[in-house]
């Protein structure tokens, strides 16, 4: 087994190439840290949103909403208008 210029073994364990398999597991991990961070930044906006006067939940259903397909948003709404009148609302 011959270690790499970190120390760490790169010869394959198992099958298992032990320099390709951290390098996928740090690379998730530096990923996930990133997440959290614009999950840090997306709840400031968010809360600067609320400050501001706007309805952070109407704000996230139209953020959902942009990210549909129109004809996807047309059936919604006209299921949700057939519910609404359905219940008398």
């Amino acid at each position: 087994m011959t270690q790499d210029m970190t120390g760490h073994n790169s010869a394959a364990t198992g099958g298992i190439a032990a320099d390709r398999l951290r390098s996928i597991i740090e690379r998730v991990e530096r990923l996930e840290e990133e997440r959290k961070a614009l999950a840090g930044d997306i709840k400031d906006i968010f809360s600067e949103a609320k400050s501001a006067g706007f309805c952070p939940k109407t704000i996230k259903q139209i953020i959902r909403i942009r990210k549909m397909e129109p004809a996807d948003v047309e059936e919604a709404e006209t299921l949700l208008d057939i519910y609404r009148r359905a219940l008398g609302m």
